[in-house]
C-alpha cells in the first residue's frame, strides 16, 4: 500500500521560509515523478513544482520560479519542496503527489498523471 505524507507546514510571516518534506512508504520515490500541488480556500488546487522520474528534470509555476526549490533525498526516500520569500498568496494546502511514469519530464498540467496523493498539510504566510 503506497502512503504519502507531507510535513513541515506551519505558520511564517512574509518573507519567510519552510521546507517541505514528502516521505513515502510502499514505494521508492526515487523511481517515480514527484510533484507539488496546493490548494487555496475557495480556489482550484494548482500544481507548483514536480521533478522528473529519470534525470530529475524540474518544472515550477511562474509564481514559485526563484522562490521555491523542489529537490529529493535518494538515501532517505523523500522529496523536499524548500520555500522562500514566502507570500500571503501562498497561503494553502499543499499536496505531494507521485506519479509512476518513468519519463525524463514531469508534469505541471496534467493533475491525473499523478497516481498516489499525500493527505495536504497546511501552510499559513501571515502579513
Amino acid at each position: 500500500q503506497v502512503q504519502l505524507v507531507e510535513s513541515g507546514g506551519g505558520l511564517v510571516q512574509a518573507g519567510g521560509s519552510l521546507r517541505l518534506s514528502c516521505t513515502a512508504s510502499g514505494v521508492s520515490l526515487n523511481h517515480y515523478s514527484v510533484g507539488w500541488f496546493r490548494q487555496a480556500p475557495g480556489k482550484e488546487r494548482e500544481a507548483i513544482s514536480c521533478v522528473s522520474a529519470r534525470d530529475d528534470n524540474t518544472d515550477y509555476r511562474d509564481s514559485v520560479k526563484g522562490r521555491f526549490t523542489i529537490s529529493r533525498d535518494k538515501a532517505n526516500n523523500m522529496v523536499y519542496l524548500q520555500m522562500g520569500r514566502l507570500m500571503p498568496e501562498d497561503t494553502a494546502v499543499y499536496f505531494c503527489t507521485a506519479d509512476p511514469a518513468y519519463f525524463s519530464y514531469c508534469s505541471l498540467n496534467y493533475e491525473s498523471m499523478y497516481e498516489y496523493w499525500g493527505q495536504g498539510i497546511q501552510v499559513t504566510v501571515s502579513t
